[in-house]
Formats: structure tokens, C-alpha cells, sequence
């Protein structure tokens, strides 16, 4: 009975589960990582969905002739880096809400589907990283410009659309950090301190 006592824990949910048995119990924290890892890529996908933003810009075609002034939109499905940036954020929400309600259905009944579950918590941080960084460069690339192609900076003159996309970026960073915590937490449980 002793024995059979520390193979077991409770975690903080009350499920038991045992360690290098059949079960996996489902903790506050898995499910705390799965909410917030789903805020997070929701509130990046409306926030990025959202940014749009109109300028009258001076277009100077020659120094004899007065400026024409043209209104100029810029819009997050103009560039396919963000486009690609808010389908990332929309897979990885929606995956997240999947795999919250089955946590919570399954409540730790089947290891064959927490390593499936595991596994996909790692490739949607893959997917994140890669959708943030491709956002993050076209961000650069606004910010800054690139003088050796000629590439003209636009965040000074979009300064709202520039701001909107960089807040969206940092929140979905958030968001793909909270999967990697996903990722490692089942890792660190496997393998407890031996120090």
C-alpha cells in the first residue's frame, strides 16, 4: 500500500495519475497554458485582422509642378508574410481550443493522446515562431527600409499600422512562448530532479 502511494500524486485538479503508469493526470497548469496560449493567438489574429490605416501622401512628380496628394491604404493582406502571420495565429488558436476541451473531456485517461497532443504542442510552436518571425521581418523591413534594394521605410508615414502589427506580434510571441511551456512541462515531469 506504501509503495503503491508513491507511485502515485495527486495533482492540483484532484485527477490522479501515475507516474510511469497508464494514466497522466491533467494539471491546473496544462490547462492555465491552454487558456492563456489561446487568448493570446486570438487577440493577435483580431488585433492583426484589424490593422488597417489610410494616409493622403505628396507624390512629387517634378520640382516645376506643385505635389499631387493620393490617399494610400495599407492593409494587413497586402503583404503575404502577415497574411501568412494571422493564418498561423488562427491555427494555432483554434488548435489550442481543441486541445483544451479535450483535456478537459478526457481528463487524463489516455497517454496515446497526450503524446499526440504533445506533439502538436511542439509543432505549433514551430509554426508561431515562423509566422512571428516572418511578421517581424516584413516589420523591419517597414521600420527601417533597406537602402540596398531602395526600399523606402513606411512605418513613418503608417506609424499606426506599423504600431498595430508590432503589439500584434509580441502578443502571438506570448502566445507561442506559452506553447513551448506546454512543450517543456511534460518533459520536466517525465524527468524529475535528481540534484
Amino acid at each position: 500500500m506504501e509503495g503503491e502511494h508513491k507511485r502515485m500524486s495527486y495533482g492540483v485538479e484532484g485527477v490522479e495519475s501515475k507516474e510511469m503508469g497508464k494514466a497522466v493526470g491533467v494539471s491546473a497548469c496544462d490547462l492555465a497554458m491552454r487558456v492563456l496560449a489561446f487568448m493570446l493567438t486570438l487577440v493577435a489574429a483580431i488585433v492583426i485582422s484589424a490593422d488597417k490605416q489610410t494616409k493622403v501622401v505628396p507624390i512629387q512628380l517634378s520640382d516645376s509642378l506643385p505635389p499631387f496628394y493620393l490617399p494610400f491604404t495599407a492593409k494587413w493582406h497586402q503583404m503575404s508574410a502577415i497574411l501568412y502571420f494571422l493564418v498561423t495565429n488562427a491555427i494555432a488558436c483554434t488548435y489550442a481550443a481543441l486541445s483544451l476541451v479535450l483535456a478537459l473531456v478526457n481528463r487524463g485517461k489516455s497517454k496515446g493522446l497526450w503524446t499526440v497532443i504533445t506533439v502538436l504542442d511542439a509543432f505549433m510552436v514551430a509554426l508561431l515562431f515562423s509566422g512571428n518571425g516572418a511578421a517581424a521581418a516584413v516589420g523591419v523591413l517597414g521600420y527601417k527600409g533597406n537602402s540596398h534594394v531602395n526600399w523606402k521605410r513606411v512605418c513613418n508615414v503608417f506609424d499606426k499600422f506599423c504600431d498595430q502589427m508590432a503589439a500584434s506580434i509580441g502578443v502571438s510571441f506570448i502566445g507561442s512562448l506559452a506553447f513551448l511551456l506546454l512543450v517543456i512541462i511534460p518533459v520536466v515531469r517525465l524527468h524529475p530532479r535528481t540534484w
